[in-house]
């Protein structure tokens, strides 16, 4: 069988992520590497990615079938194809987690959760609307404030014994809200994990319109804060006892894992009406 090699980019708000796939019946992750943008090219961070993806590998370029992308993934310009960052999440949902039902993409700017089917197609989603109070950035902007990195926030919420919930209602609002803790004296971990829980009843109200079967797995940036996780599993529970919550490992790849599928995919598919493939 011949080995195809594809790569898969998802260009975000803050982080550029990348893996390397053997593609074919069972793809395989062989390398993955993820870099924050900072204030640099996301195009040229991109680039940087491929590069190293491949140099770790011994490869070049033209033994690459297909280089996929997502997210913002138009800025990248030496790409074969781009895909919708819901496929690329659906199906990088499934391939972290094959029993899955749903995929709860917990991202930068917004959430999603999409019933799926086993091969990761998507039947039906529901998503937050673009106030960032309910986003990956609003955590990133209250920490910011806190003077705490995003790496932080997840163990240091873990530690509230009594959470105070912002408004929610929008993030100028829930800012203020915030700002108003730390004057009366609010403990940090009470905070963190009050916005985690406010997040989570947002999540949990997408999961409950969208009448989904369990198990749920979470991708995405935020399914790597311990304290969202743990958010978001209390606020099902209150809905469903019976709820199965994973978040599995390498949660936010999902994007160029599944966008490293689709390229090989659609790959295959082009090969095989040449006649090229059998």
């Amino acid at each position: 069988m011949e080995t195809i090699y594809t790569i898969g980019i998802d260009i975000g708000s803050s982080y550029i992520k990348g893996v390397l796939l053997n593609y074919h019946e069972k793809p395989v992750v062989l390398d993955k590497a993820i870099e924050k943008i900072r204030k640099r090219n996301p195009s040229e961070v991109a680039e940087m990615i491929i590069q190293q993806l491949l140099n770790n590998h011994g490869l070049t370029r033209n033994e690459i079938a297909y280089i996929a992308s997502t997210g913002e993934g138009e800025l990248l310009h030496n790409k074969t194809g781009h895909f919708y960052s819901m496929t690329t999440h659906a199906k990088g949902g499934i391939f972290l987690c094959p029993e899955a039902k749903c995929v709860v993409d917990l991202g930068a700017l917004y959430v999603r959760a999409m019933k799926v089917d086993k091969s990761g197609k998507v039947l039906d989603y529901q998503m937050t609307g673009q106030c960032a109070s309910g986003s990956g950035q609003f955590i990133e902007n209250i920490a910011r404030y806190l003077g705490l990195s995003i790496e932080e926030v997840g163990e240091i919420s873990l530690k509230a014994d009594n959470p105070e919930e912002p408004s929610g209602i929008c993030a100028v609002l829930a800012e203020t809200d915030v700002i108003n803790f730390v004057s009366k004296g609010i403990s940090i971990p009470n905070i963190i994990m009050g916005i985690h829980l406010s997040i989570a009843n947002r999540v949990a109200r997408l999961i409950t319109k969208l009448k989904t079967e369990y198990p749920i797995v979470l991708v995405g940036g935020m399914a790597e804060n311990k304290g969202m996780i743990e958010a978001i599993k209390k606020q099902l529970k209150l809905k469903n006892p019976d709820t199965d919550i994973i978040a599995p490992t390498d949660a936010i790849y999902s994007g160029a894992i599944g966008a490293a599928i689709w390229g090989g995919y659609r790959y295959h598919k082009l090969k095989q009406k040449q006649g090229v493939l059998q």
